[in-house]
């Protein structure tokens, strides 16, 4: 699509934070207003329109993408959404152990461990931790718990969190980044302990490291997202 506009400008409305091309009002897809909730992510919306050249590229807008899915597809099917978010935790990545080597076991335990007991205490549920990948069943209070957590947050909040969690694999890894402000970089390094394993091991052809360094890319637009989110 040919850039159509010349002025970019973010405008307080009583939907939130509106961006404005030219004196009018952005729309999503579905052509509901394109209100952020707050100043910061407004701005970071703002500042992916001032940054296209000739063109509009959507591909280069995620948090233009991440703030119209919030608007166009999770407000109207919020508990929905949320539900398949919490699914992640019946088959939580960090419940899942390597049963060799040792030292592919013992990195495993290092990172995933207090992130597992951050989740105990914060959220007060057990988690079942097995060697392996047959699948072992969390306790049913565990996931009554965190699917209620999950369906608290807004759409906003919920739009990002959907993308770290399909991208990490595991709920607690969203939720610990999300819900108890972990390092954004730290918790990418503990969901890739396998993949960085595996690559240690038998070398990453150029393919492969492109795949891996967007992924981590659309990770970390997912976190900031989700911190610009909040007030």
């Amino acid at each position: 699509m040919k850039r159509f506009y010349k002025d970019v400008a973010v405008i307080a409305s009583d939907q939130g934070f509106a961006v404005q091309l030219d004196a009018r009002p952005v729309r999503t897809p579905a052509r509901a207003l394109l209100a952020l909730p707050t100043p910061a992510l407004a701005e970071a919306v703002a500042a992916e329109w001032r940054a296209q050249g000739e063109s509009v590229d959507p591909a280069t807008m995620p948090f233009t993408g991440l703030a119209n899915a919030a608007i166009d597809h999770v407000v109207a099917n919020h508990k929905s959404f949320a539900a398949g978010i919490a699914r992640y935790g019946e088959s939580d990545l960090f419940c899942y152990r390597a049963e060799a080597p040792q030292t592919l076991v013992q990195r495993q335990a290092a990172a995933w461990d207090p992130l597992l007991d951050w989740a105990r205490a914060r959220y007060d549920v057990a988690f079942v931790v097995t060697q392996g990948v047959l699948p072992v069943a969390q306790p049913a209070l565990t996931l009554t718990r965190l699917g209620a957590v999950v369906e608290a947050f807004d759409p906003f909040l919920l739009a990002g969190l959907s993308t770290l969690v399909n991208l990490s694999g595991s709920l607690i890894c969203g939720l610990a980044i999300v819900d108890g402000g972990h390092d954004l970089d730290a918790i990418w390094q503990a969901a890739e302990i396998d993949e960085a394993w595996q690559v240690e091991q038998w070398g990453e052809d150029a393919q492969a490291a492109a795949r891996n360094a967007r992924r981590a890319a659309d990770f970390a637009v997912a976190g900031a997202f989700c911190g610009m989110s909040r007030p």
